[in-house]
């Protein structure tokens, strides 16, 4: 597993130069956001050995099979560790992918089902520990992002991907279709987008390529380039 700073509390933790999580320094230990893919345990619990950064807490961005593969196996070595899910992805988390009325979107893939249960279900703009827990629905019905308050970084799940430049998730690049393949609703996700650089971050992380600094003309470009696919959206506000 590779690790980069990004910051001096922030550090991405890859596996196979495709898949992020995050180890976050606070106070009295530190925050994992998302688990990475099954197997990654061990190495992520090494690393905040070495970092002298004991895990206190996890918080999931989104139930896809990448982002909590290794939920239950860093349980397992963490007895009391705090686990926060958006309280509408907590149901796709448990295996229930049945839709909210008026809720519309592509057939629900990539998620998998874990026998742990959160110890808590977060509300847009709750507070947790350094992190405001931001709604970010689209790539999935219940995707949440994280604000560290501290420097304004900004842990954006797969609201946007970086592997070929930043791209809002839903949509559609032919030379790299994934983002649009694997949301749920382009619609949604053009508007979450749109909500997230509202907030000015300092540095973009996501799931699934490089952090960006001073990223606010990149996602400038990338949004407007998904609402003007997804003009149904309403146009960036």
């Amino acid at each position: 597993m590779q690790i980069v700073q990004e910051s001096e509390n922030l550090y991405r933790l890859t596996r196979f130069g495709l898949v992020n999580c995050f180890l976050v320094r606070e106070n009295g230990g530190g925050t994992l956001i998302d688990t990475n893919l099954g197997g990654s345990a061990g190495a992520i619990l090494q690393i905040a050995r070495e970092l002298e950064c004991p895990i206190h807490r996890i918080l999931l961005t989104h139930a896809h099979f990448d982002h909590v593969a290794s939920l239950d196996a860093l349980i397992a070595q963490l007895p009391g560790v705090e686990v926060a899910i958006g309280a509408r992805e907590s149901r796709l988390l448990e295996g229930d992918y049945s839709l909210d009325e008026g809720e519309h979107g592509k057939r629900l893939l990539g998620f998998m089902s874990v026998t742990s249960k959160p110890t808590s279900r977060s509300s847009d703009g709750d507070r947790i520990g350094s992190f405001l827990a931001i709604a970010s629905p689209g790539h999935t019905p219940g995707h949440f992002a994280y604000l560290d308050v501290r420097d304004n970084s900004l842990i954006a799940g797969d609201s946007f991907t970086t592997q070929n430049g930043l791209v809002v998730a839903g949509a559609f690049h032919w030379m790299f279709p994934f983002p649009a393949l694997f949301s749920w609703n382009a619609e949604l996700s053009a508007r979450s987008a749109a909500k997230l650089r509202d907030l000015k971050p300092s540095r973009l992380c996501v799931g699934h390529g490089k952090t960006l600094l001073s990223p606010e003309a990149a996602m400038d470009r990338a949004i407007a380039e998904a609402f003007a696919q997804r003009p149904e959206a309403g146009g960036v506000c």
